[in-house]
């Protein structure tokens, strides 16, 4: 009976040592296939992350340097594009075109994202100062990076001294940063850069080196700096943080005459605008454009001013702001419409080397 009691507990202390190791083994072979399948992960997000233009379906060597050439550098560029556009620059069909499109946004995974990450990236968000306390107030910090903010007016409502104090100031915030500065009407004076430069204790020739400016002399011309200021991010590296279009409108004021041209001026300026908030928003910068107006001349009561370019500038513009002539030289800034702000007004005056608060 003792024999086979003791044979019993090591049959027992058998098992429990069998299933001892078997659990060892199975967790080893847990541990392991987490170990690989995160190994696995790492190695697609490397992967996703090395892609490049030539990874994309039906794209060739031949296709890649038509994309190129017209400022398609990355997969984001592909992405964001319609085929209408990929059909321009490469000239495929449309059913490839699509196809293309698909496979940038695929290998972006493009999708929804949840509040708390779009809250993240709101963190990075650069707030530009217009050197008035009371206009930042109004704008919660300044003119935001990621945007486009317009400014409209009558002539001499400071829509350009705006923009030469907006560039000087950009530059004192980040000394490395570069302001693409886009002329259409001649405005642009490096004399008042130097003064501006001055009044905020730069120096003159350090501020304007780093200004690019180009000139444009019609609504095409204008359109295709609005694409190259990507070319000056990509490929020359540089920190661009502010593009200035002054003024958005006047060629296109300009070029298209009546009734009969208005609906090929609007998805015109419909493009151009959608160009030029795509490189806001991908490069984490602030444009900032000047708007013309005009009067309606059947309004009795109230202001007769309106912004030019209707409905296509007023919803592509994030921040709308109204200037306009206060009393005793002064500027009166309205904030008309902001995604998160409340309407408000605020003054300020422009001196020789400063915008300043009243």
């Amino acid at each position: 009976m003792k024999k086979k009691n003791e044979e019993k507990g090591e049959n027992k202390m058998e098992q429990e040592v069998i299933l001892e190791t078997e659990q060892k083994s199975q967790k080893q072979k847990v541990s392991e296939g987490l170990e690989t399948k995160s190994q696995s992960e790492e190695i697609k997000e490397e992967v996703k992350k090395e892609q490049t233009l030539n990874d994309l379906p039906g794209v060739g060597p031949a296709t890649v340097e038509k994309l190129q050439a017209v400022g398609y550098n990355d997969l984001m560029a592909v992405a964001v594009a319609t085929p209408g556009e990929i059909i321009d620059a490469t000239g495929m069909t449309q059913a490839a075109a699509k196809k293309v499109i698909a496979g940038a946004r695929a290998s972006l995974e493009m999708g929804f994202e949840s509040g708390i990450d779009l809250l993240e990236k709101r963190s990075k968000v650069i707030r530009l100062s217009t050197g008035s306390k009371a206009f930042d107030d109004l704008m919660a910090g300044g003119f935001e990076t990621g945007c486009i903010t317009e400014c409209f007016g009558q002539y001499g409502s400071s829509k350009t001294q705006l923009a030469h104090q907006l560039a000087v100031n950009t530059i004192k915030m980040e000394p490395s940063a570069v302001v693409v500065y886009i002329d259409t009407e001649n405005t642009f004076r490096p004399e008042r850069i130097i003064e501006f430069a001055k009044g905020a204790g730069l120096d003159p020739d350090e501020v304007l080196k780093n200004i690019k400016v180009a000139r444009a002399y019609n609504s095409d011309h204008q359109m295709l700096l609005a694409e190259k200021v990507e070319d000056l991010i990509k490929k020359q590296n540089l920190t661009v943080r502010l593009v200035i279009v002054d003024s958005l409108t006047a060629h296109f004021r300009a070029e298209f005459v009546g009734r009969g041209t208005l609906a090929d001026r609007q998805q015109k300026l419909n493009k151009h605008m959608h160009i030029l908030s795509r490189v806001a928003s991908t490069n984490n910068l602030c444009v900032y454009v000047t708007n013309q107006v005009m009067a309606k001349p059947d309004t009795f009561f109230g202001d007769p001013t309106e912004a030019i370019g209707g409905h296509i500038v007023a919803h592509n513009s994030t921040f709308r702001i109204y200037l306009r002539k206060g009393k005793k030289g002064t500027r009166v800034a309205k904030l008309v419409d902001a995604p998160n702000l409340a309407d408000g007004e605020a003054g300020f005056i422009v001196t020789t080397d400063a915008i300043k608060d009243i």
